[in-house]
């Protein structure tokens, strides 16, 4: 176990049983989401990838997005 997940448990169990009940329940929600999304994501195959690089390709061309300055600009 990693001293950052010894941290976030010994801060957890000095909260009474209902508040470590409802940490451990999104936690472990979290956990099996992203056992979905590891398993989705390995059995997509070149030609969804393919499919899907073609989507944003014509998303593109066809003026669907928005620049990343937009979306995220830089701060100064």
């Amino acid at each position: 176990m990693t001293e950052l997940l010894q941290q976030a448990i010994a801060q957890i169990q000095q909260l009474p049983p209902d508040q470590q009940d409802a940490i451990a329940s999104r936690f472990l929600a979290q956990l099996q989401d992203e056992q979905k999304w590891e398993s989705r994501f390995a059995a997509t195959t070149d030609d969804q990838w393919d499919q899907m690089a073609a989507m944003v390709r014509q998303e593109i061309a066809s003026g669907e997005t928005a620049p990343l300055s937009e979306v995220f600009p830089t701060q100064k």
